[in-house]
């Protein structure tokens, strides 16, 4: 069976060319194409447009695109429906000769191994299996070949929804652990001083390599649709309440947020719990070390965690403190990630690592992980900044050509395999440790470096005499 090319460079808006094997000038009625690239057309033209017939197969980027942006139209279990259908429909205007039909049976499969591969979260829905082993079976009936190319493709399709469903199970586990740690330390809020990062491991090459692991394992998770189903809004043709309902619509994604903000909370944690402040300085260079390796390594996420968690409030009040730390590393990682003129010079490294990736020699020069609620924000704006559908009510397809390509780019980075031992330990500490709420964070910045002003004051006095057990989050 054909396989699903990488998705490097796939995606180029300028370059989309009606498909080779098109026959008719404008394709199925409803198709409009600008410099012979298509810009919009009806919902319905976009799905013939994406069946296979005996002479045509749809291009792989507007496969992609198509099958990534439709769910804003249509549930993905319905275009499967019409899909089938359309399918069917091509093996009986076919010739009823066998040769006939088979022409047409591999294409059929290539489409559907394509949506497999790329978009299988879709296929947790039973009305999507049901329709896929319907059509597979036909497909199967007639060839021993097809029979072993239906089964190749269901056992992956079958293998890669396993192992989400293992992921999640242990992404509960780990919330779990962490759960009953923080259950443990408010019992005995003084156990919070006797494990630091610094006693797992001092080594910050060491564990921001730990935290690349974290990353990626994270990112491989996230299903391309998720960045659509996120901004999901009910389509105004659409009678249906939503084309989703909010159940796992974006859990991988979300998953993800959450880890930068447990890892920028564990980072202030790290910095504010220290009694001493020779403690806390050498705590404040350890994480800049590890930031400036996050950097090297490619990965943006974990750097602009760190970052900020440096930069909260309980952090950046605690003057003595800094005064004792050679500042002048950090000064230079929070330059790269600088949000004036729209993050220019993080965006300027980000180009440099991808380029980077692109002629790789090596695993890890292949890492590139980006500062992932700014890649959101561009997406969203993308979404909100354009319109769905044109005046005629045709869909907009030039700015689905957008999205697939911002989204494809982000398929390549997730497909790197972390070159680096894993250290359990390590891994274990960064996504179990308790973190100090935002709360439990200004007491201990105040019980470290007292008050400047009457508001600190007075602050510090209502979270002593509130906070007992509830120091962490």
């Amino acid at each position: 069976m054909p396989q699903t090319p990488p998705f490097t460079g796939q995606l180029n808006t300028s370059s989309y060319n009606k498909n080779l094997y098109q026959t008719k000038e404008e394709g199925y009625p409803g198709l409009y194409y600008h410099d012979n690239n298509l810009v919009s057309g009806s919902l319905e033209a976009l799905i013939h447009h994406l069946v296979p017939t005996m002479d045509y197969y749809p291009d792989r980027t507007y496969i992609f695109t198509f099958l990534l942006s439709s769910r804003l139209f249509i549930h993905p279990y319905e275009l499967m429906s019409k899909v089938c259908h359309l399918c069917m429909e091509q093996q009986r205007l076919s010739d009823p000769q066998a040769d006939k039909v088979m022409k047409i049976a591999p294409k059929i499969l290539q489409l559907l191994t394509e949506w497999t591969e790329t978009f299988p979260y879709d296929f947790r829905d039973e009305r999507m299996m049901r329709s896929l082993k319907e059509l597979t079976h036909r497909l199967a009936s007639g060839d021993e070949v097809y029979r072993k190319a239906v089964s190749q493709m269901s056992q992956g399709l079958i293998r890669r929804l396993t192992v989400l469903s293992q992921y999640e199970e242990a992404l509960g586990k780990i919330n779990a652990t962490a759960a009953e740690r923080l259950t443990a330390l408010k019992a005995k809020p003084q156990a919070a001083i006797q494990r630091d990062m610094l006693s797992i491991c001092n080594d910050p090459f060491t564990v921001a390599q730990q935290l690349t692991h974290i990353e990626l394992e994270r990112l491989s998770y996230i299903g391309p649709e998720e960045f659509v189903q996120a901004f999901v809004q009910k389509d105004p043709l659409d009678n249906d309440k939503s084309c989703f309902s909010d159940h796992k619509k974006a859990s991988n994604l979300e998953a993800y947020v959450e880890w930068f903000n447990r890892l920028s909370y564990l980072v202030a944690t790290e910095i504010c719990m220290p009694v001493k402040k020779k403690h806390r300085a050498r705590v404040m260079e350890f994480f800049i070390d590890v930031a400036r390796e996050c950097f090297n390594i490619g990965n943006f996420n974990s750097l602009m965690a760190i970052i900020s968690g440096m930069n909260m409030s309980p952090v950046s009040r605690l003057k003595k403190t800094w005064s004792k730390v050679k500042t002048a590393k950090f000064d230079i990682l929070e330059h790269q990630m600088d949000p004036s003129s729209n993050f220019y010079n993080y965006r300027t490294a980000l180009r440099g690592a991808t380029q980077r990736s692109i002629t790789a020699n090596s695993s890890r020069e292949k890492i590139v992980i980006p500062f992932f609620s700014l890649l959101i924000k561009d997406i969203y704006f993308l979404n909100e900044g354009c319109a769905n559908r044109l005046q005629n009510g045709h869909i907009n397809f030039e700015k689905f050509w957008e999205l697939a390509k911002q989204v494809s780019e982000f398929m390549t980075w997730k497909k790197v395999e972390c070159p680096f031992e894993k250290d359990r330990k390590i891994l274990q500490y960064l996504l179990t440790a308790p973190v100090f709420t935002e709360d439990a964070l200004y007491l201990a910045s105040y019980e470290s470096e007292g008050p400047e002003n009457h508001m600190e004051k007075d602050r510090w006095k209502s979270l002593r005499s509130t906070l007992t057990c509830t120091l962490f989050t």
